[in-house]
């Protein structure tokens, strides 16, 4: 098979493929690396829907960049069966076993889930996990059973951000998440986040696109912007804080992380970032991503008050926001999770917007495992 440069690729114009027919290819390839049916499925789901609401950089470019390297290398098990080890009712650890996080998070939520209808929360602290994907999704599903749902992951032992006024890295991106029903009719509110002032993906999505990071992403060891997102891996850059500097409020960013790595490491015992093994490193990421502790929580506001109160308070809190004066009117103020899901309807009905170059990555593994490759359209 003949490829095409990169650069020839690059200056085509992106695909648009239907939504359900790269849902269905990612599932096959999932089939293909020996992952049960319904877990393909949930995985494909989980890893399509950075896509279909615009969070590109979490999406199927993940696909030969992240998943499939942690299946070849067994670093994540198709067949691993995640086992409760401690459970006291409302609260349950769970020992993942290395399992593919894109499935297991959805189904460990629903386990959150079924203990909040019991108890009124359920709290699902989970070690040797592996990457979930968008935090968001996971988060959603329990907005989906009018619930509110809180996903907090540390990166295992991997450490890309370093401590304010720090000279080698010590935490991961460490992302955050909390999704609640927002009234009848209307989208659930998502939160999604890292609470690094952007996740890696996004920086390299830029410097695969040839643009500039904007001011702010990067920050050299003299502590000056960088705006060439390439630096990044470099090691020429480091991430900052959601804040800024620390003048700005980089410990707010900093802390958030921290309290990811209390709640998502500390609590069920999973890899940490910052272990003593942290001080031998150079400045740059270091350590790899096992070992990656989860927190889900799912809280039941029935179990507390009349569900139906609840509904209709939540439909007075985001109906008051959506109501508000905007400052232009053709940018009407919207919560997290809105324009999400106004990109998720239109993407259903046009199709999933996918960069050239990554479309034509599709096909290549399409062809090596000999199933249908996702069509598409110039957009």
């Amino acid at each position: 098979m003949t490829s095409t440069p990169t650069t020839d690729l690059a200056a085509r114009p992106a695909v648009r493929v239907p939504y359900d027919e790269l849902l269905d290819f990612v599932t096959a390839v999932f089939t293909a690396w020996k992952i049960p049916s319904g877990r393909a499925r949930a995985a494909a789901e989980a890893l399509c829907h950075g896509d279909l609401t615009g969070f590109s950089s979490h999406g199927v470019v993940n696909l030969t960049r992240l998943y499939l390297p942690l299946l070849a290398a067994g670093r994540a098990l198709p067949d691993a069966e995640p086992e409760i080890v401690a459970d006291r009712g409302a609260a349950v650890l769970v020992d993942a076993r290395r399992a593919l996080g894109l499935w297991a998070a959805r189904e460990l939520m629903d386990l959150a889930c079924r203990r909040a209808e019991e108890y009124g929360v359920g709290l699902v602290s989970v070690r040797d996990m592996t990457h979930i994907g968008c935090a968001g999704h996971h988060a959603e599903r329990a907005a989906r059973q009018r619930m509110i749902g809180l996903t907090a992951s540390n990166c295992g032992r991997q450490r890309i951000a370093r401590p304010p006024g720090g000279r080698v890295a010590m935490l991961g991106t460490n992302p955050l998440s909390i999704a609640a029903p927002a009234g009848p009719g209307r989208p659930p509110f998502v939160l999604d986040m890292s609470t690094t002032v952007v996740p890696t993906g996004k920086v390299r999505q830029a410097a695969r696109a040839g643009t500039p990071a904007p001011e702010g992403w990067l920050w050299d060891d003299e502590g000056r912007p960088v705006t060439d997102p390439a630096a990044f891996d470099r090691g020429e850059a480091h991430l900052g804080w959601l804040g800024g500097r620390p003048e700005t409020g980089a410990y707010k960013g900093y802390g958030l992380g921290l309290l990811v790595e209390v709640l998502a490491a500390l609590v069920p015992g999973a890899g940490m970032g910052p272990e003593p093994e942290a001080l031998n490193g150079t400045g740059g990421p270091s350590g790899r991503d096992d070992d990656i502790g989860l927190f889900l929580l799912a809280i039941a506001p029935g179990g507390l008050r009349a569900a139906d109160r609840y509904a209709d308070d939540a439909g007075t809190l985001f109906g008051t926001l959506l109501a508000c004066p905007p400052v232009a009117e053709d940018a009407p103020v919207r919560y997290p999770g809105l324009l999400e899901a106004e990109r998720a309807e239109q993407n259903l009905r046009a199709g999933v917007l996918l960069p050239a170059p990554i479309h034509a990555e599709l096909r290549e593994v399409a062809a090596g495992l000999g199933i249908t490759a996702p069509s598409g359209g110039a957009s």
